[in-house]
């Protein structure tokens, strides 16, 4: 058989199990990202294997059970009983799907640098198993290149050629934990290919999981896409973080200045200011994208700016409650302060990067005794410390010298909040308009 021929079968193969929902799925990583997206594959009706280094995760999926916020585990039950979804820790199943989705963490080093050695580690198992007439997507965020530079040589080294033997693709992840409208199927997915082959099979094979695909020209560009998008957002926030420092210093509301530039119908987009940036994105995507450009002597001064604006916010507001105790006389140190919400962002569970808990470093290192009350947070444990969720009562709020919003889940009695915190700073403007000193 020519190559050629080949190549045309392979494809052809890939394509017409697309059409009738007979390819099988694997997805490496069934965290946030990936359980999500297992689901969305097997309510179009292909067959997934999901792989994950957790033996409970895999145990708890196997029994219809999922650990995943947004993903219900009476779904994950009936796609198990269906024989529609099975999971596993054993990497040598990799050889069985006909497409491979990699949706495994890219953290940042101590440095800053990307941390690629989870999407390292997957690529050798799946480089293992790589069998003529297999697509493989790179889903986990990461800096422009990654697909071309480390997962294509290493596939290659098999022996098969990309774009004729297996194909090979890049589809950023787009997922936000928590939001009810936005989810895996509805949120446009953006695909780039390593050829015009790689992207025709990948997007035939995901078109019927997801309702628009948006093609680019090259993996590089969808890898990309992802970063500026969350660098957008980094930049944006940092500056309206700026803002409410320069209103606080000018005796200015800077609620009341957003709200009212926000009322002009062009040029403006509104976003708001907070006790920093939290999560698996905003504080670590931008930071792929400069460590990459240091590679070829660029210097990215936006981004590393708002970072550092951003990082800084913590602070800011530990110093709004020393400022409020102060002004009625009490220390810091020995002060009993309550931090409300430790999540990252409202209503999840998900505590990664959160600025509370430098919030929280950053009271205890000034001598505060902290506690604090999270509806989704029952306990965490930090610098090997394990902290456990207070019950937010009238009694709680009075015995608090300070109340420290950080994150406005929507299950806080803020009323009662209102009514019994002797002190309140508000870092996410839940409560009406007011000096923390008018108490």
């Amino acid at each position: 058989m020519s190559r050629a021929t080949s190549a045309g079968s392979s494809a052809d193969a890939l394509l017409a199990k697309a059409r009738d929902r007979t390819a099988r799925f694997g997805v490496v990583g069934l965290g946030y990202v990936g359980l999500p997206l297992a689901m969305e594959l097997v309510r179009a009706g292909y067959t997934v294997l999901g792989f994950d280094s957790s033996a409970r995760v895999v145990d708890g999926v196997n029994g219809g059970t999922s650990h995943v916020q947004d993903v219900p585990s009476r779904a994950v039950a009936e796609a198990v009983k269906a024989g529609k979804l099975s999971a596993t820790t054993d990497l040598a199943r990799l050889k069985e799907p006909d497409a491979i989705s990699i949706c495994v963490p890219t953290p940042l080093s101590k440095t800053k640098d990307p941390d690629v050695s989870y999407v390292l580690a997957a690529t050798e198992s799946v480089k293992k198993s790589l069998r003529r007439g297999q697509l493989v997507v790179l889903e986990s965020t990461t800096y422009p290149g990654t697909t071309r530079e480390l997962l294509l040589p290493a596939f290659e080294r098999t022996g098969l050629t990309v774009g004729e033997d297996f194909f090979l693709a890049f589809s950023p992840e787009r997922v936000d934990p928590g939001n009810s409208r936005w989810n895996t199927r509805n949120t446009p997915k953006v695909l780039g290919g390593i050829t015009p082959a790689c992207l025709r099979v990948a997007t035939a094979l995901y078109q019927p999981a997801i309702e628009t695909l948006v093609p680019v020209s090259s993996t590089e560009a969808a890898e990309l896409v992802k970063i500026l998008e969350n660098t957008f957002r980094s930049v944006n926030i940092g500056l309206v973080n700026e803002m409410a420092i320069v209103c606080d210093k000018l005796g200015v509301d800077v609620w009341e200045v957003i709200d009212a530039a926000a009322t002009k119908p062009f040029g403006f987009m509104k976003f708001t200011p907070g006790p920093g940036v939290g999560g698996h994105c905003i504080p670590l995507d931008p930071h792929y994208l400069a460590w990459k450009m240091r590679t070829l002597n660029y210097r990215t001064r936006f981004i590393e700016l708002a970072g550092e604006i951003n990082a800084e916010m913590p602070e800011y507001w530990v110093g709004r409650v020393v400022d409020g105790l102060n002004e009625r006389g009490k220390a810091v140190r020995g002060s009993r302060v309550l931090v409300l919400g430790v999540a990252y962002k409202k209503d999840i569970e998900d505590i990664r990067e959160s600025p509370a808990l430098d919030v929280i470093r950053l009271l205890q290192q000034r001598g505060a005794d902290v506690d604090y009350h999270d509806p989704h947070v029952p306990r965490f444990r930090e610098d090997g410390v394990e902290l456990v969720s207070l019950p937010l009562t009238a009694e709680t709020l009075r015995r608090a010298d300070c109340v420290i919003i950080v994150t406005d889940h929507s299950a806080i009695d803020y009323a009662l909040v209102a009514r019994e915190a002797a002190l309140i700073v508000d870092t996410r403007h839940v409560l009406p308009r007011r000096p923390e000193a008018e108490r």
